[in-house]
Order: structure tokens, then sequence, then C-alpha cells
């Protein structure tokens, strides 16, 4: 049996796989079995922000690899307080938990929004605001947030105590805040499975607002558009706000399964002892990886990212066959004439391997990708769109 007949007769089937089986990669370019080079534009969804087999990330993964591979979080362990720091003094938080995944990073950020609110308003207070067409997680808890009614229908009963208005209406967020007991307000600054659409700096500066002057967490999703795939840090920081609570994850690894959620000098004592916890949140391996990656993203690096991106966007924007062209950064939706999904099969036939996010055609590369290859993806990508 081949790998494509192995995995279908015993993978569980919840993916539409494309028909390439890729064998192996180096930077922003990956080798398939037939043969054949591929430019990556979808970094494994927004995960391997320095391309495949970054010979820095490597030799991190690999050194701790070699003295320690877990240990539980009874112990402490370098990576992980590295980590830790790291995060912190790149953004002001004050703590952080590591967990597997952007789902948990969300779990966790949920947990200390209601026990915060709880512990000061009343058990009563448990309603965790989010916006209609955002994306949290595929977890009961973390698809109850998502405002995406068809990732629901399947799942009921969901987990109550949550709330969706509209994107970049700031009348109803008003006044879901004025109706509701509200524990929480969770946003991402980009809603990416909901089609890669910013939020606008006076909806999310109104939400950071009717946060300060309620004494509501204010949580921020940074699970696709953290680890400098905007153009920053964390795309919370393009838009002059603070949050109180910040979850991460995708990007952060490199390549290795870590969630993160940072919390602020307000947040930072409401988990105590036992109040949560990870059998391998923290894992050296993951967190050593995790600190190469977080280590290079500074000013100089974060400001290629975006000249990288306006010349993607000036080169797609009122070309052939496209409709308009949304995004921050490195983080691109092109809504085009043509379906987005044969869009994306003629590019996999000519060599360039991009993602969808509902009718785009959705743009996540390596945030070092040789702009030589930037350029010859970019072409094959018009070419199609025609």
């Amino acid at each position: 049996m081949s790998i494509t007949q192995i995995d279908k007769e015993y993978v569980a089937g919840t993916y539409g796989r494309f028909p390439v089986e890729l064998l192996s990669g180096k930077g922003s370019v990956f080798t398939g079995t037939d043969g054949k080079r591929y430019i990556d534009m979808g970094s494994g969804i927004g995960v391997t922000a320095f391309g495949t087999g970054d010979e820095e990330w490597l030799a991190a993964v690999t050194e701790q690899l070699s003295r320690l591979q877990h240990t539980s979080n009874l112990y402490y362990t370098e990576p992980c307080a590295l980590l830790a720091k790291a995060l912190c003094e790149k953004t002001g938080m004050k703590k952080v938990f590591f967990s597997n995944s952007g789902a948990e990073a969300n779990e966790c950020a949920i947990k200390v929004a209601r026990k915060y609110s709880a512990e000061r308003k009343g058990a009563d207070h448990y309603t965790i605001l989010t916006l209609v067409n955002s994306f949290h997680g595929r977890t009961l808890t973390t698809l109850s947030a998502t405002g995406q009614d068809h990732f629901h229908r399947l799942f009921n009963p969901l987990t109550p105590g949550f709330v969706h208005v509209p994107a970049n209406d700031c009348a109803a967020l008003e006044a879901a805040v004025a109706e509701g007991k509200i524990a929480g307000i969770l946003l991402e600054t980009v809603q990416g499975e909901g089609g890669v659409l910013p939020l606008t700096k006076d909806f999310i500066q109104t939400a950071a607002k009717l946060a300060r002057d309620n004494d509501i967490p204010l949580m921020i999703d940074e699970v696709q558009t953290g680890n400098g795939r905007t153009g920053k840090l964390y795309g919370y920081m393009h838009f002059d706000i603070q949050p109180d609570i910040v979850s991460t994850a995708k990007g952060l690894g490199g390549g290795l399964p870590i969630g993160a959620t940072l919390m602020n000098e307000k947040m930072q004592s409401v988990l105590g002892p036992g109040d949560h916890g990870s059998t391998y949140g923290g894992n050296p391996v993951c967190c050593a990886g995790a600190l190469s990656v977080i280590r290079r993203l500074d000013d100089r690096f974060l400001a290629e990212v975006q000249t990288k991106s306006e010349y993607i966007f000036s080169q797609l924007t009122g070309a052939e066959g496209i409709e308009s062209v949304s995004g921050l950064g490195l983080m691109i939706g092109i809504e085009t004439k043509r379906p987005a999904k044969d869009v994306v099969m003629d590019c996999m036939a000519k060599g360039v391997l991009c993602l969808t996010a509902k009718t785009k055609v959705r743009l996540l590369p390596p945030l070092n990708i040789p702009m030589d290859l930037l350029e010859e993806a970019i072409a094959i990508i018009k070419q199609v769109c025609k």
C-alpha cells in the first residue's frame, strides 16, 4: 500500500488532504515524493515561522533532546523558565502558563477570566464575549467561544456562557457589556479562519476601554497573529492597547506543539497551585525550540516582515482576477474571481502551496522567506488568478 492508501485506511478522516505527499524540505521549499519542488506559502498553517529545517532551531531542539526530553511540571527546567522570562520581557506581561496548543492556551485564558470575575463580582459573572466569525479552537469550550455556527451544529450541547457580537460593531459591543454579566472579552485582532479579516483600530480600542472601565479581563487571541506574523511581535501591538491576557501558539514553537497564556500584573496571581495544569506544558524540548524563535523576532526582522507584506499587497491589489486583498503582515487573504480551491489546486500544480480561509486564498509564508522565492510564488499566484 502507498502512504496515501495507508493514511486513508488508518487515519481518522477529519482532513481533506491535498493530493501531495511531502518528503523533505529546507527553508521555504518542500520536495514531494514525486520529486517536485514546492514553494511553501502556508508554513504549516502559520507554524514554521523560520521555515523547514532551520539550523538555529534544529540546534536548539537537538541539544535539548540530548539532555532532557521531558520532566513534568513537578520540577524546574531551564528552557521553560527562560522562555517565560523572554515572553514577559518582550511584552510587559508578568506570568506565563504553558500548554500544548492554541485551543489549550485559550482554555486557560477563559479560566483565568472567569475565576478573576467570579472572585470579584460573583459566580454569576461567567459570560465570555467573543465575536461573530471568530475562531478560538476545537475543544468544546473553545468551540463555544468560536462565533461560527457551522462549527457548532454537530457538537451540541456546547459549553454555556458565551455571547457573540458582530466584529467592528462598537454599538453592539457596548450593548452586550451593558446587558450581560461579562467575565471577559476575547478577540482576535485579525480573524484568521474567518477569512483573514482585520478588526478596526476603533473597535479594538473601544473593547479595551470597555474592559478597563468595567474591570473586565481583555483577552487577545494571538494563536495565529502572534510571534511576528503581523509584522509586530503580537498583533495587538498595532493598536495601542495593553491586554490583560494574551494566548498564543502556532509560530511560537517553530514546528513543535506549544501554547502559552500570558497574564499581566492584574491577572498574574489569579491561578494558584492546583487551579490548572498540563502534563506536557513547558516541555523542555518545545520550549528550547520556542526560545530560538522568540529571540530572533527583533525590530529589524519584524521590519523585513512588513516589507514583504507591502510587496505582496502591492503586487496583488488590483491584479487581474483578484477582487480584494486583506490581512496584516504575512497573514494575507485574497478574494479571487475564481473559486479559491481551484486557485489553490492550480498553484499546487505549478509548485506553490497555498491555503484557504472561507472563500479566500490564504497566504502564511515563513516569515524569513527569501525575496526571490516570494516573488516567484506571487507571480505564479497572479498567473493562476487571471
